[in-house]
C-alpha cells in the first residue's frame, strides 16, 4: 500500500519547526528517522495533512556531558549512541540496550527522540528512560518544559507531549558510585520486537547494601513501567540476601494488563518476564560487586 496524501515541510530551524506543529494543529505529525512513523503511514495505520521533517535540525543532534548529566539531542540517531564512548561510559544501560534496537539500518535512521515519541510498549528506550529517571526536554510556543519520564508515558502510543509540542532532548543522569545496569529480553527473532524484557540498575552504599534500585519493564502492558513494590523491598539489603528468582517473580506481582497476542499469552509473558528480570539483575548486581 501507498500512505494518504500529505504535504511535506522541512522547517530550516527549531523554531520554524515548532511553529509549523503549532499552526497546522494536528493534521501536522513531525518526522525524524521515520522508522516507525513510515510503516504506519504505508499501511493506513495513521494519516496526516502535512509532514514535519526535522532531519536539517543540527540542534536536535548531539550527545553532551552536563555535570552529572549526560544531555542526548532527540535527533541523535540510535547508531550514534551505539557507537559513543561518552554514552557507554557515563549512562552504560542506554549503550547496552541500543544494539537490541531492531537492525543496523534501522539504528542508523531511528533516533531516540522518535523512539520516546512514538512510545512503543515493547521499545527499549522508553523503559530505559523510566528506569534512569530520565527528563525529556520539549518546546512549544509558549516556552520550554520539563518533563519526568515517569510522566512522559501515557498509554500506547501516546506520551504527555502537546499537539505543538516537539521533543528536542533527553537528560540522563550519568553513572556515580558502585552500581551496576544491565537489560535482558526476549524476541522470536533477533531486531524483533521484545515479547517481554527488563532493565536493571542498582547501587550500593559504602556498606554494601543496596541504596538505589530500579526496574524498568517492557512489552508487559500498554506502557513501559516500573516495579516499585519490588525495588522497595531490596533497598537496604545486601545483594546476596534475595535470591534472583524471588525479584523475578515479585517484579510480575503489579501487573496488571499483561496482553495476549498471537507472540504469546499473557501468563507466557509473565513467565517471560520474570526471567528476564531475573537474568537482568543477576548481571546488574555483579557488575555494582566489582565496580
Amino acid at each position: 500500500m501507498k500512505p494518504a496524501r500529505f504535504e511535506y515541510h522541512a522547517p530550516a530551524d527549531v523554531e520554524e519547526a515548532v511553529a509549523l506543529l503549532a499552526g497546522l494543529g494536528d493534521e501536522a505529525k513531525a518526522i525524524a528517522g521515520g522508522q516507525s512513523l513510515v510503516p504506519m503511514l504505508a499501511l493506513r495505520l495513521a494519516a496526516f495533512g502535512h509532514l514535519v521533517d526535522l532531519r536539517r535540525l543540527d540542534e536536535l543532534r548531539g550527545i553532551e556531558h552536563r555535570g552529572r548529566a549526560v544531555w542526548i539531542g532527540a535527533g541523535t540517531t540510535q547508531a550514534t549512541i551505539q557507537r559513543s564512548d561518552e554514552v557507554r561510559t557515563a549512562v552504560p544501560l542506554l549503550a547496552r540496550a541500543t544494539p537490541l534496537i531492531g537492525h543496523f539500518q534501522i539504528r542508523s535512521r531511528g533516533t531516540v527522540g522518535g523512539s520516546l515519541a512514538h512510545a512503543d510498549a515493547a521499545a527499549e528506550y522508553p523503559a530505559v528512560a523510566l528506569t534512569l529517571d530520565a527528563e525529556l526536554e520539549a518546546l512549544s510556543p509558549r516556552g520550554r518544559r520539563v518533563i519526568p519520564a515517569a510522566r512522559f508515558l501515557t498509554g500506547t502510543w501516546s506520551t504527555a507531549l502537546a499537539e505543538d509540542e516537539l521533543l528536542t532532548g533527553v537528560v540522563f543522569p550519568a553513572r556515580q558510585g558502585r552500581c551496576g545496569f544491565a537489560v535482558e529480553e526476549f524476541a522470536r527473532r533477533s531486531g524483533d520486537f521484545a515479547i517481554a524484557g527488563a532493565a536493571v540498575a542498582v547501587g550500593l552504599g559504602t556498606d554494601g547494601r543496596i541504596d538505589r534500585c530500579a526496574i524498568g519493564l517492557f512489552g508487559l502492558g500498554p506502557t513501559a513501567c516500573r516495579a516499585p513494590e519490588a525495588e522497595q523491598a531490596l533497598v537496604g539489603s545486601e545483594p546476596a540476601e534475595e535470591t534472583a528468582d524471588d525479584i523475578g517473580h515479585s517484579a510480575m506481582s503489579g501487573l496488571d494488563s499483561v496482553p495476549s497476542d498471537l507472540h504469546g499469552s499473557a501468563d507466557f509473558r509473565r513467565r517471560v518476564g520474570a526471567a528476564m528480570v531475573a537474568r537482568a539483575w543477576r548481571h546488574a548486581v555483579q557488575e555494582a560487586l566489582h565496580d
